[in-house]
């Protein structure tokens, strides 16, 4: 399979985005129903929280999706620093970056288990701050990667592009996988997040750890092989 990848640069790069966003699904799940309303990947959803706790709406917390929201644009204050002087694509900071989130989720994984389960404060909000932190860094370094429809992070456009380029619209084609790939992937991430906080929330951020950790090692491999060019013959 990853040879077949290595043939081809942009189906290495939509599947490696797909699994990312499969994950954000996981980790949204854990923010949302284990860090009391708040999603590390999703900021429309953050500031839609905000924005009806600011008015009153009784049981909404106000102050960590604020706190996401800012620690999200950290982490992509970050990615973009880094990346800005390189060449869109999959490069050597690309694999750091994403190594750099995996080692945070993982390292957020052991933290959640040390503490025994849902994180009292003020652990809660530094526990929150690191992983809306990496979603950010994340979902600058996939912007980086440029996949069409794929954020990693969100699907709303994603969904949009669906609807509006079906045949029911008058559209003539479009890339149905991905685009549905992407839908069913963050949901089936977050169902799995949901389902895994029942064993202990520190499983739905390992998980996530684990599969940014491969991505970052099979683009990584795929993309040192890609660009790896061959040996020029010797003369007779």
């Amino acid at each position: 399979m990853l040879q077949r990848l290595r043939s081809n640069r942009d189906n290495l790069h939509l599947a490696l985005m797909l699994a990312l966003t499969f994950s954000t699904g996981v980790v949204d799940a854990v923010g949302y129903l284990g860090l009391d309303k708040v999603f590390a990947g999703n900021m429309t959803g953050n500031v839609v929280i905000l924005g009806m706790a600011l008015a009153g709406a009784d049981d909404l917390p106000w102050f960590g999706p604020l706190l996401a929201l800012f620690a999200f644009m950290f982490g992509a204050v970050i990615g973009g620093r880094v990346l800005r002087p390189v060449k869109a694509g999959w490069t050597t900071r690309t694999t750091w970056l994403f190594t750099v989130v995996g080692i945070v989720l993982a390292g957020l994984a052991i933290a959640l288990f040390i503490l025994g389960g849902k994180p009292p404060q003020p652990w809660e909000l530094v526990i929150t701050f690191f992983l809306a932190s990496a979603m950010g860094l994340q979902a600058a370094t996939a912007r980086h990667i440029a996949v069409k429809d794929v954020t990693t992070v969100v699907v709303t456009s994603t969904i949009t592009g669906f609807a509006a380029d079906s045949r029911l619209a008058g559209g003539t084609g479009q890339p149905w996988f991905r685009r549905a790939a992407a839908i069913v992937l963050i949901a089936a991430g977050a169902g799995l997040g949901a389902l895994l906080l029942v064993a202990h929330i520190g499983w739905g951020v390992a998980v996530a750890a684990i599969v940014t950790l491969i991505a970052a090692l099979l683009g990584h491999i795929a993309a040192h092989v890609k660009h790896a060019a061959p040996a020029a013959p010797a003369d007779a």
